[in-house]
């Protein structure tokens, strides 16, 4: 039974790399789970501006900052779906916050296919981490630094699968984690 109290009213969090389909199985899975959906990519550019802007005025460190406070304040909150930035959970306080009062799952895909999801070779016209250089090979690069950080949750491949399926197994991770079964 996919309700409210099947989760338990803890958040869900849903962490990974950019373009893992974070935001489009979000919105799912807060349908299933009857949860508002909160994205906080989305929450910084409501209250800060365009993330590209950010970037430019304040570099990473910043915005890295602006999303460890949105990730504490969304922390102190229940019944929520959140869909985190690639890197928000790389910062222990922004992880301790999330994952302390949350469900947490990774969604996972490819080099190649986040790639293509970011429009290729002018994936650095659209996000400011992929700019001044190699898109695949900064994805690459950056998904082996990250991938400790992901492997300390149940991980979701989305490479090639539609979102209502990973959708589906987001929550029964989550119903899973809710009521462990007993050893």
């Amino acid at each position: 039974m996919t309700t409210r109290a099947a989760a338990d009213g803890r958040n869900v969090v849903l962490t990974g790399f950019m373009a893992t389909g974070k935001s489009t199985v979000g919105r799912l899975v807060a349908a299933r789970l009857r949860y508002a959906f909160v994205d906080t990519d989305r929450v910084i550019e409501e209250r800060y501006g365009p993330i590209r802007d950010i970037f430019a005025d304040g570099g990473e460190e910043r915005f890295r900052a602006i999303e460890r406070e949105i990730a504490v304040e969304l922390g102190a909150l229940q019944a929520l779906v959140i869909s985190t930035g690639g890197g928000l959970m790389t910062d222990p306080v922004a992880a301790d916050a999330l994952s302390s009062t949350g469900h947490v799952v990774a969604l996972t895909a490819s080099a190649e296919v986040i790639y293509r999801r970011v429009g290729g070779p002018r994936a650095g016209e659209r996000r400011p981490l992929l700019a001044g250089g190699d898109p695949l090979a900064i994805i690459t690069a950056l998904l082996d630094e990250r991938a400790p950080v992901y492997a300390a949750y149940p991980q979701v491949d989305t490479d090639d699968r539609h979102p209502a399926v990973i959708a589906d197994e987001v929550v029964a991770i989550v119903i899973g984690d809710a009521h462990p079964q007993p050893r």
